[in-house]
């Protein structure tokens, strides 16, 4: 994953694009929706924290389904879990 620093640099780059952009009329599509807010025309891309919340149904769905197959989840994978939820 990247620094945060580098996060931010590529952010305000981004940010400093869709400006440009708009303040010279040129259309452009971002793929983040933030960038239409600093000017840029249209996004067209995963709302990343939908994709996020898509990620913890589906994962509760596959557990609840091998439990019900009786299927446990291997001790390795539990001792490294950030956090267990019974």
């Amino acid at each position: 994953m990247p620094s945060s620093s580098l996060q931010t640099r590529s952010s305000l780059a981004a940010r400093a694009f869709a400006t440009l952009t708009a303040r010279d009329k040129i259309p452009a599509a971002y793929p983040e929706r933030e960038m239409v807010a600093v000017g840029g025309l249209m996004s067209y891309g995963t709302d990343i924290a939908d994709m996020y919340r898509q990620v913890g149904v589906y994962a509760g769905r596959n557990l609840q389904t091998a439990r019900a197959l009786g299927i446990e989840v291997p001790s390795g994978l539990l001792s490294i879990a950030d956090e267990v939820i019974e």
